[in-house]
C-alpha cells in the first residue's frame, strides 16, 4: 500500500510541475492526490508497520501490534494535527492577501511610482532591485512582483527592454522574502512551523539573501540592456485616485510588519496577529471609502459598483483562493507521506549517502544528527524544477533540529532563493512569465546564470557567517 500511495504522490507531483503542458491547474492534481493518499492510509490502515507522531517527531512504539481502533484513532489525530497546522498558514495567507487587495482598491501602490525619477537604465535597474528586496519582505516575494512590474509596465514602454528588468526582478524578490518570517510561503512556514524566529532568521539571513540579489544586480548593470537611459511614460492618470492612497499603503505594510512583533510579545500564532492587523486596516478601509473626498465621482462609483459597498468584500473577493487550495493539497498530501514514516526513512537514507560538507561547523551542535551542507544546496536547486512549497513541507517532515537550528536557515535560504534559477521555479517567477509572456528558454539563457552565481554566492556567504553565530 505503501508503494501505491507513492506512486499516487509522484504521479500528482508530476502534473504540478507541468501544468503549463497539460493545461490543468496545480491546484487539481493538488487536492486530488491529498485525497486519494488520505483515502488509502484510511482502507489500508492495518498494513503499515509503522506511524509517525508529528506532534511528538517520532515514530510511535508497538503501532504494529495496536488493534484496528486504536490504528483509526492514531489516523484520525495525525489528520486533524495537521490540518490545524495547515490551516494556520492558510489563515495566515488570507489575512495578508486581503490587506494587500484592500491596499490596491486604494491604489497605494502608485505611491511608489512617485519615487522613481531618473531615466538612467540603471539607476531604474538598482531602484527596483532594492525595492524588491525590501517589498517583498513585508507583502511576499509573489505580490511583490506583480506591484513592481505593474509599474514597470507604467514606466517602460518597450517589452524587449522591460522583460530584463522583471526577470531581475524575480531574482531580488525572492531573494528578499528569504530574510523575513512573512516574505515567502515557505518562509512563512518553518516560521509557523516553530523552525525558526524572526530575529535569527534576520541574523542568518539577511546577509546571504542580500549578496544573492546584489551580485547578480552588479553584473548586469554592466550590460548592455541596462546602459544608457529610457523614454519615460508620464500619463497623469497613473496618480494616485484616492487621496488615502499613500496613507493606505503605509498602513498595510505597517500592519503586515506588526505580525512578527505581535507574536513575539504575546507568543500567539501568527495567523492572530495577522487576522488583528487585518481587523484594524479594514476599519480604516472602511472609514475612508464611506469619505466623499476619497475618491473622485467617476471612481467611487466603479468601486461601488465593484465592491458590494464594501472595500474589505471587494479585496476578499479578488484573493487568490486557487492558491489557497493548492497549498492545502500538497501540505496535507506531503502530511500523508511523513505520516507513515516515508519522510523520515528517506531523511536517514540521505544522510547515509550523501558526502558531508561542513562537517567541523556541524559538530560543534553535539547529540544532533548532521545534515551535508550538499542535501540542502541541492534541495535550492531542485526548488527550480519542482515546487518549492512540498519540499519544504517534506523537510519539516524529514529533520528534527531543534528550533532556529542552522539547518532550518539554510533551507529557508535554499528553497526560497534557488527557485530563480528556472522561470517556473517560483511563483514570482510564473507571475512575471505571465505578465510579460516571457519565453521559458530565453529566461533560461539570459536571466538562469544570473540567478546562479547569486544563489552561490549567497550560499557562501551563509556558509561562512553561520561560523559567526
Amino acid at each position: 500500500m505503501e508503494a501505491i500511495i507513492i506512486i499516487v504522490f509522484v504521479l500528482g507531483y508530476l502534473a504540478i510541475t507541468v501544468e503549463h503542458s497539460i493545461k490543468i491547474d496545480k491546484l487539481i492534481p493538488a487536492l486530488v492526490m491529498m485525497a486519494i493518499s488520505w483515502a488509502l492510509i484510511s482502507l489500508g490502515i492495518d498494513s503499515f508497520p509503522q506511524w509517525f507522531d508529528s506532534a511528538n517527531h517520532g515514530l510511535v512504539e508497538g503501532f504494529i501490534d495496536l488493534g484496528h481502533e486504536d490504528k483509526m484513532h492514531w489516523m484520525e489525530e495525525t489528520l486533524l494535527h495537521h490540518l490545524g497546522k495547515t490551516a494556520e498558514i492558510l489563515v495566515f495567507l488570507l489575512g495578508a492577501m486581503t490587506i494587500v487587495e484592500i491596499i490596491d482598491y486604494f491604489d497605494g501602490f502608485a505611491t511608489i511610482k512617485g519615487f522613481i525619477k531618473t531615466k538612467s537604465k540603471k539607476k531604474i535597474l538598482w531602484i527596483f532591485g532594492f525595492l524588491a528586496f525590501f517589498l517583498s519582505a513585508i507583502i511576499d516575494n509573489l505580490t511583490a512582483t506583480i506591484v513592481l512590474i505593474s509599474i514597470l509596465q507604467k514606466i517602460i514602454s518597450d517589452r524587449n527592454v522591460r522583460i530584463w528588468y522583471a526577470g531581475l526582478i524575480i531574482i531580488a524578490a525572492n531573494a528578499g522574502g528569504a530574510w523575513s518570517p512573512i516574505g515567502d510561503v515557505t518562509t512563512t512556514m518553518l516560521w509557523i512551523g516553530k523552525k525558526v524566529t524572526t530575529g535569527h532568521l534576520f541574523v542568518y539571513l539577511f546577509l546571504p539573501s542580500l549578496v544573492c540579489m546584489l551580485v547578480p544586480f552588479l553584473v548586469a548593470s554592466f550590460m548592455k540592456p541596462f546602459q544608457g537611459n529610457l523614454d519615460q511614460k508620464t500619463e497623469d492618470s497613473d496618480k494616485p485616485k484616492s487621496k488615502f492612497s499613500s496613507t493606505m499603503l503605509y498602513l498595510g505594510l505597517g500592519g503586515i510588519v506588526s505580525v512578527p512583533i505581535f507574536k513575539t510579545v504575546t507568543h500567539l500564532p501568527p495567523y492572530v496577529g495577522m487576522m488583528l492587523a487585518l481587523g484594524v486596516v479594514a476599519i480604516f478601509a472602511e472609514i475612508y471609502s464611506n469619505s466623499k473626498f476619497s475618491l473622485s465621482s467617476h471612481d467611487s462609483e466603479e468601486h461601488e459598483a465593484n465592491a458590494h459597498h464594501s472595500p474589505v468584500h471587494h479585496s476578499l473577493s479578488k484573493i487568490e483562493l486557487p492558491s489557497i487550495l493548492f497549498f492545502l493539497g500538497i501540505l496535507m498530501a506531503v502530511a500523508a507521506l511523513e505520516s507513515l514514516g516515508i519522510l523520515f526513512n528517506f531523511a536517514g537514507t540521505l544522510q547515509d549517502t550523501i558526502p558531508l560538507l561542513g562537517t567541523e561547523m556541524a559538530a560543534q551542535h553535539s547529540g544532533e544528527v548532521i545534515v551535508s551542507d550538499l542535501v540542502v544546496i541541492l534541495l535550492g536547486v531542485g526548488s527550480a524544477v519542482i515546487d518549492n512549497v512540498p519540499l519544504v513541507a517534506a523537510s519539516l517532515g524529514m529533520f528534527s533540529q531543534k528550533i532556529d537550528h542552522e539547518l532550518w536557515h539554510f533551507i529557508a535560504y535554499s528553497a526560497g532563493t534557488g527557485g530563480s534559477m528556472l522561470i517556473i521555479g517560483s511563483a514570482a517567477g510564473v507571475v512575471a512569465m505571465g505578465m510579460e509572456k516571457i519565453d521559458f528558454f530565453w529566461y533560461l539563457k539570459k536571466i538562469s546564470w544570473l540567478a546562479l552565481i547569486g544563489f552561490l554566492a549567497g550560499a557562501v556567504v551563509f556558509m561562512f557567517t553561520r561560523t559567526i553565530f
